[in-house]
């Protein structure tokens, strides 16, 4: 893969149905880079939810390109996309009856062929992939039994287990405390690194993103910013102090009024009325 490993150009995405189209964003260019950890800003409802599964061919765009590797989208098989994107997504898997490194062990399934046999390679990745997120010893406790953050990490160790070169996931941290949610982001971005990964995320966690991503993507409404040309924009990209320089993260945390967003620390201070 290039350097460049995801591509997105005048990409258009939401909803068409027999009656309508409902465009959730239109115009979107922008690359995903190998080795980098990007993570996916903006408030409720804007489409980022949208934006990651049309990139994960989990829905069809509106218009315009996405390229993976040099190539369309559209062009990859099921199993080729198997081994080329993982995903965690928020949703809980409805599993019973499972142990966690049975669901870990399902990550491997793009390369087990039609009886799902595991050889020692592939058992070498799910002990590898279980390591890397430091759950041990939940690998033998029943699925069903975890808590919705122990679930979430182990959603994540059977994405690194299909050892893809590309991983989406959707809100990782939404069920973890604090600490918990550092480690993770530090995690992924240690793996986008040293597995030259390419790894993009969405979430609600600001201060801790702009801490640790290489790169923000910061969706907007529409109309909210422009071009020069008047075109509308509704996806800013830089590195953290880039959007914090150009006032576009200022705009978007502001926006309330009852809070601050410091442009050299990158922090949020919330304003208190005597």
């Amino acid at each position: 893969m290039n350097n460049n490993s995801v591509e997105l150009n005048d990409l258009s995405i939401g909803y068409r149905s027999k009656q309508s189209v409902r465009v959730v964003a239109e115009g979107l260019t922008a690359q995903l880079q190998r080795g980098q950890l990007t993570c996916l800003l903006g408030e409720n409802g804007i489409g980022k939810s949208t934006l990651l599964r049309t990139l994960a061919a989990f829905q069809p765009k509106l218009s315009g390109s996405i390229m993976i590797g040099g190539r369309e989208l559209e062009s990859y098989s099921e199993r080729e996309l198997a081994r080329t994107i993982g995903i965690v997504l928020t949703e809980k898997p409805d599993v019973q009856q499972m142990t966690v490194m049975e669901l870990v062990e399902m990550g491997r399934a793009p390369y087990t062929g039609f009886w799902g046999r595991l050889n020692e390679a592939d058992r070498k990745a799910c002990h590898e992939a279980i390591a890397l997120i430091g759950i041990e010893p939940l690998k033998d406790r029943m699925v069903q039994t975890l808590s919705d953050g122990e679930r979430q990490k182990v959603m994540i160790a059977k994405a690194l287990a299909q050892q893809t070169p590309v991983i989406f996931l959707d809100e990782p941290t939404a069920f973890l405390d604090y600490p918990s949610k550092v480690d993770m982001l530090l995690l992924l971005r240690r793996i986008s690194r040293e597995a030259q990964k390419t790894i993009f995320l969405s979430t609600h966690d600001l201060e801790l993103a702009l801490q640790v991503a290489d790169t923000i993507w910061l969706m907007t409404k529409s109309g909210k910013r422009k071009e020069e040309s008047g075109k509308r924009k509704e996806l800013q990209i830089g590195t953290p102090h880039e959007l914090a320089q150009s006032g576009a993260l200022s705009q978007f945390i502001e926006r309330g009024g009852d809070v601050a967003f410091d442009r050299e620390t990158l922090s949020v201070r919330v304003l208190t009325h005597a």
